[in-house]
């Protein structure tokens, strides 16, 4: 959180509006005047912290009603905020970005675009993106359900003006980074789909196989597709594949069964017990988990888990699956958690991949119980598909999705370590602690 309240003395705050040479307010958009071209529309949505105009989709005026409403039409010599807001806490109300993209832009109701003068157009949005700038929208916006501001209000608010140019710069390159790095994450997250559709449920069309030996897992010129195919309850599938139900893979002692145990106070130093509110972490993990007493955890031992057994999520994130690490050994499952303990006949790391797969998927959302609260039953668990194909394979598919997945952890690593450099330097430049030093 980055807070004024000491500055360096020769620093001054002063209102936004002393460095606002020209303020233009967005026109009364319709639905009839929307259109599939003609000319881009800035809505309300595309003003997001980072500051930078965001746009999820293209929205059209049509030329007729720009050419009808010049005095609302900017471009990217404007700096872009929202005013309005139908969220009641306004959390993005006020909140100032950088149009990057060229070209002209007509706004929509509550969108303003501002021209500056005298001020580094970075460093504005900069600090239209810290917690003390929000603080202070807040104390000038009005109204309960939809929130605004009015435009006096707007420019009266005073912030800080120090060096202006340099730590725009310094963090605009940090945002840089983040940007970079975001788009490598989704990048390779979109690999990871396609592979995870190629490799799992490979077809003629998209022409993807595996390597058929363990040789050839490290011999990239012996891979050899499939040319062979046949209909399965699953879909087209190889024809070296088989599709067993799930209940075939697991240990003949180890039916799969679900958790049994209900959340209760947490007891220190006793058992962990997994929730289904634990699947959404990369990993299962004990940090952070509630501990229930030796005592209930004996009462219930039947469901407990034992490491290299998988555990499925059958309500809320339905279709979540882990594979229990060894410090969870002898944990116990709540209630809306399935154990799959795997037998010898299937590779684990591959039956968790493919228990990830659309085709699985498919079938949780055509099994699921419920009208607002949505549950697969342990039975349609047990009865689900899975497409099996060699060891080699299942070693490879598996081996293969693994590797795409670390990746995506280690960027998305390197993404929260520039995240927290940025808050660091935005605490430390914009107060003043670190004053940095002009050419």
């Amino acid at each position: 959180m980055v807070t004024f309240n000491a500055i360096p003395e020769d620093w001054g705050f002063q209102p936004i509006g002393d460095y606002v040479e020209k303020m233009v307010g967005g026109a009364p958009l319709k639905p009839s005047d929307f259109s599939t071209s003609g000319v881009r529309v800035i809505p309300k949505k595309a003003v997001q912290f980072g500051g930078k105009i965001h746009f999820d989709i293209k929205t059209f005026c049509t030329s007729e009603f720009a050419e009808s409403n010049k005095r609302n039409v900017v471009d990217n010599q404007f700096l872009i905020t929202t005013l309005r807001d139908l969220v009641p806490s306004g959390p993005t109300i006020g909140v100032i970005g950088v149009l990057s993209e060229k070209g002209s832009f007509i706004l929509a109701q509550g969108v303003y675009g501002l021209k500056t003068k005298n001020v580094d157009d970075g460093y504005l949005a900069q600090v239209s993106n810290t917690s003390w700038y929000r603080g202070e929208m807040r104390k000038v916006f009005v109204g309960s359900t939809q929130v605004h501001i009015r435009n006096q209000e707007f420019l009266d608010v005073k912030i800080p003006f120090p060096e202006q140019q340099k730590i725009a710069a310094i963090l605009t390159s940090v945002d840089e980074v983040i940007e970079k790095t975001q788009a490598q994450i989704d990048k390779l997250k979109d690999l990871k789909t396609a592979m995870m559709q190629e490799l799992l449920l490979p077809s003629e069309k998209s022409g993807v196989g595996t390597k058929q030996s363990a040789a050839a897992l490290s011999n990239s010129e012996r891979y050899i597709p499939h040319t062979e195919f046949k209909d399965s309850p699953v879909g087209r599938i190889p024809k070296s594949w088989g599709v067993v139900p799930l209940e075939s893979l697991v240990k003949a002692d180890k039916k799969i069964t679900y958790g049994i145990v209900q959340a209760g106070p947490h007891c220190e130093g006793g058992v962990p017990y997994i929730r289904v509110s634990d699947m959404s972490s990369r990993h299962l993990t004990k940090k952070g988990m509630l501990l229930t007493s030796s005592d209930i955890a004996k009462k219930y031992e039947r469901s407990a888990v034992c490491a290299g057994d998988i555990v499925y999520a059958l309500r809320g994130m339905i279709g979540h699956v882990h594979i229990v690490p060894s410090e969870l050994e002898g944990a116990n499952l709540t209630q809306g958690t399935a154990r799959i303990s795997p037998s010898e006949a299937i590779n684990t790391n591959y039956l968790l991949w493919a228990m990830r797969s659309p085709y699985v998927t498919l079938q949780n959302e055509l099994e699921a119980k419920g009208s607002t609260f949505k549950e697969v039953t342990l039975a349609s668990l047990r009865k689900m598909q899975i497409a099996v194909p060699s060891d080699s394979e299942q070693q490879f598919i598996s081996a293969t999705l693994s590797s795409i997945e670390l990746k995506i952890f280690a960027v998305e690593d390197k993404l929260e370590q520039s995240k927290l450099l940025k808050k660091a330097l935005m605490q430390d430049l914009l107060t003043g602690k670190v004053r940095v030093k002009l050419d």
